[in-house]
């Protein structure tokens, strides 16, 4: 997951650190109708690294 979602400084983060940092994020899952919420806390230090990484993992592959 570093080398594909991961930019910057957060690249070089080791395993254990990588695990601490986005792994303890404070979220909350929110259920409604039939779908569900990641709702990340905007004050967390590394929420911009976490929404960049799931945005780079869901953009379509680039074909060249």
């Amino acid at each position: 997951m570093p080398m594909l979602a991961l930019t910057g400084q957060a690249r070089r983060w080791e395993p254990k650190r990588l695990r601490l940092q986005l792994s303890c994020t404070a979220a909350r899952l929110i259920t409604t109708g039939r779908q569900r919420i990641l709702r990340l806390a905007r004050h967390w230090p590394w929420t911009h690294v976490i929404t960049s990484a799931l945005t780079r993992l869901q953009a379509p592959p680039d074909p060249g």
